[in-house]
């Protein structure tokens, strides 16, 4: 079989180069003479993820498509930690990328089933405010190409980028708290009901289709669309009910309304 090298890697002060080859190997180099200086044995599938301590020159990490994910005294050829990632019910996931903080205290790595794993010193009691499933609900949204070819949001014509921030939902869409949508860049400092994610899509002044909060959609009198939808059946209602000859309710101290549609 033809060895194809996978991935390269130089350390931090370009004393060695390391490699990951397709027989699941890797090997370390010195970078000035090209003398092979060790083989590292431990992973069984290919490596597609090197990463050098941000100052330590002994220190690499490497992550592969058989959940491992190992850090390498490359001084010794020695291995230091060996992490393997492991799925409840789903068997291990691919670890696609791996980055050091810039402290080397921490990693982080991602995988092959959309988690991001957090490694490092201490404890974890400050990432225990973070839902263990996030996804913007724009994540699956289609996107379509306009006559330009650039692409555009499918629902609301609109670049993608020019949308307004995202909210924070679960695998199932449901949306998180406010406490959590104030996470997302743009909404730290927004009112509980501007975090209320139920959204709907208004022209603005320039013909533009643009996304908003539902409740916090206004018509000319400053009325919530909501608010105004609920005036409207009830006009509807009462003028149906003048047609048929019967008179409605005056005024109405409490009523409500339930709308079924399709």
């Amino acid at each position: 079989t033809k060895l194809k090298v996978t991935m390269v890697a130089w350390d931090r002060y370009d004393a060695t180069v390391i490699t990951a080859v397709n027989n699941f190997l890797l090997k370390v180099w010195n970078s000035s003479t090209g003398q092979l200086l060790h083989s590292l044995s431990g992973h069984d599938d290919e490596v597609f993820v090197l990463e050098a301590h941000p100052f330590d020159q002994r220190i690499v990490l490497s992550a592969g498509h058989d959940g491992n994910i190992f850090v390498w005294d490359i001084d010794k050829g020695t291995k230091i930690r060996n992490y393997f990632n492991m799925i409840e019910g789903q068997g291990h996931g691919a670890v696609f990328d791996c980055k050091f903080s810039p402290d080397g205290q921490h990693f982080a790595c991602t995988d092959s089933h959309g988690h991001l794993l957090l490694f490092g010193f201490g404890c974890n009691k400050y990432y225990e405010k973070i839902p263990d499933q996030m996804f913007f609900h724009t994540d699956y949204r289609p996107l379509i190409r306009d006559a330009n070819n650039y692409v555009l949001d499918e629902q609301t014509q609109q670049a993608p980028h020019l949308m307004p921030p995202p909210f924070l939902v679960d695998v199932d869409g449901n949306p998180h708290p406010t406490r959590f949508q104030r996470l997302v860049p743009g909404r730290e400092n927004c009112k509980d009901e501007q975090l209320i994610p139920q959204l709907g899509y208004v022209a603005n002044g320039d013909g533009e289709v643009v996304e908003q909060v539902i409740g916090q959609q206004t018509n000319d009198q400053d009325e919530s669309i909501l608010d105004g939808m609920i005036r409207e059946l009830q006009r509807e209602q009462d003028l149906r009910l003048i047609n048929e000859g019967e008179t409605p309710p005056n005024p109405p101290l409490n009523r409500s309304h339930s709308v079924n549609g399709g």
